[in-house]
């Protein structure tokens, strides 16, 4: 009974002893506290030996070491807030609307494509101002289905813009305002932007206005294949800033508030932001705002041949030694590339004293040029290393600037375009009239789309963009509809007109 009472006594005594410390260190971390806000540090004290104390210590030396890291070999962190300042104004929310037509009973079970219910559509999205008076640029998928373009200023001054000129092939357009002594924005050279750039995405996301992200320079050189064109010209530059819907065709600057590339694209399982984006260099869109507004369409310059990436297995496959340059695939019947003796297989390792290190730095190369501009080209061939001076050309094969025809057919909804001669003959074909923009109305209905070339129409050779147009309109009955994609593939697109 006496050793019970005894084992007793002694837990009681290691209990409340317990709770004492308990106590004790429970008031020294909240005088600690209030001693922290009374004078607004931590002062040392005698608390400050506790653990707690210690730990405060480790966590505020961990971001020391981080914000030195973030800070670099100048010792200061990037002013953002610069940055903003000088970008924010000259970036702009874009309000797009368009129709799309309502299905109805006819179009069902008659067939009536040509007399359908039209309803609005509007998207938003954002567009950078590149002039005092009022040229803006944004990306092409942002306006191509839209009638009407409404610019909103950041001092919420409105405007209905007109559309200067677009380029698929990059995903530019051009918009122009009646404004002046516009807020405009300072371009870079984005070659000298470097991998591990501070940068800011500025835009529109959500509709949410005037809204600056921060990021890195995740990668250069990006090619995603998300331009459907025969000539895609696909250079992106990745970063981590965070880029929503919303932000294409806003502003992607450096910490000096310059322009250094065109919000564009996000990779994303969601449809919103999950990691990076990616922008148009700011020196494409220079060449690409310089031709819109001297010609009305992109003077593309080619030199006659496609390129290819060399990765590991075309390096196996061609029996090459590295993985440097790009290989000369395809030619074309005609061009520069042939008159100056290159064959496919030789590997391009320069284009105007620039090293090449893949396809999407020729291209982005290339596209800096225009029709009759004169480059060198180095490439190998069996080892033996070759220089040639060669003129790029333009589409039709010659040295001058070129402007195709288009024509908007009102009761199709729909642009078409003349097809030039070297689409022609990259894709195999003598004739046909190309669908720039099918618009919402009945030719997607039928299946038809942008970039779609008709070559046929019920077994009528197509040659004029007027025939295309009326065979469209007035064929009656069965009607069926051949055509060529950009990646020279044949469809058979077949409805019922009555």
């Amino acid at each position: 009974m006496k050793k019970t009472f005894l084992i007793g006594a002694i837990l009681a005594f290691m209990f409340l002893a317990s709770l004492a410390g308990y106590i004790g260190g429970s008031l020294a971390h909240w005088r600690w506290q209030l001693n922290g806000l009374k004078l607004g540090i931590h002062e040392p004290t005698d608390v400050d030996a506790t653990p707690w104390f210690a730990a405060s210590e480790q966590i505020g030396s961990s971001s020391r070491r981080y914000n030195s890291i973030l800070a670099g070999a100048s010792g200061t962190l990037p002013d953002f807030v610069l940055a903003s300042e000088q970008s924010t104004s000259a970036v702009v929310y874009l309000k797009t609307t368009g129709t799309a037509a309502q299905r109805s009973f006819n179009d069902w079970f008659f067939g009536d494509f040509f007399n359908q219910r039209q309803e609005a559509v509007v998207n938003s999205g954002s567009g950078v101002i590149v002039s005092a008076d009022g040229y803006i640029v944004t990306n092409n998928h942002v306006v191509e289905k839209a009638s009407q373009v409404e610019v909103v200023l950041t001092n919420k001054d409105s405007y209905i813009a007109k559309i200067v000129g677009t380029d698929p092939s990059t995903d530019l357009a051009l918009l122009k305002i009646d404004g002046e002594r516009l807020p405009v924005i300072s371009f870079s050279n984005s070659n000298r932007l470097s991998v591990g750039e501070w940068v800011l995405a500025v835009g529109n996301p959500f509709n949410l206005t005037s809204t600056v992200t921060a990021g890195i320079v995740s990668a250069k050189g990006r090619n995603l294949n998300l331009v459907n064109n025969l000539f895609p010209i696909e250079s992106f530059i990745q970063t981590d800033a965070a880029i929503n819907p919303g932000n294409s065709g806003g502003a992607l600057v450096n910490t000096q508030g310059e322009l250094v590339g065109i919000n564009t694209a996000i990779i994303s399982r969601t449809g919103a932001y999950n990691g990076y984006g990616f922008a148009i260099p700011s020196n494409i869109v220079q060449k690409v705002i310089r031709d819109l507004r001297e010609f009305g369409s992109v003077q593309r310059a080619f030199f006659g041949a496609d390129v290819i990436e060399i990765d590991a297995r075309v390096r196996k496959q061609a029996g090459l030694t590295s993985n440097a340059g790009v290989m000369v695939g395809s030619m074309s019947s005609y061009g520069p590339a042939k008159d100056a003796g290159i064959k496919e297989g030789d590997v391009i390792t320069a284009f105007d004293g620039h090293t090449i290190d893949g396809k999407s730095t020729f291209d982005e190369l290339l596209s800096y040029h225009r029709p009759g501009d004169e480059v060198s080209l180095v490439y190998e061939r069996s080892g033996k290393r070759q220089t040639v001076h060669i003129k790029l050309t333009n589409t039709e094969g010659g040295l001058g600037a070129v402007k195709s025809e288009k024509y908007f057919s009102a009761e199709l909804g729909a642009h078409f375009e003349t097809v030039s001669k070297l689409e022609k003959d990259r894709l195999g074909i003598s004739g046909g009239v190309k669908i720039s923009q099918a618009g919402q109305g009945s030719l997607r209905r039928m299946g038809l789309r942008d970039g779609l070339i008709i070559v046929q129409i019920n077994r009528t050779p197509v040659t004029e963009i007027e025939q295309c147009i009326d065979l469209l309109k007035h064929s009656r009955g069965q009607v069926t509809v051949e055509g060529v994609d950009q990646s020279g593939r044949r469809s058979y697109f077949t409805y019922f007109s009555y």
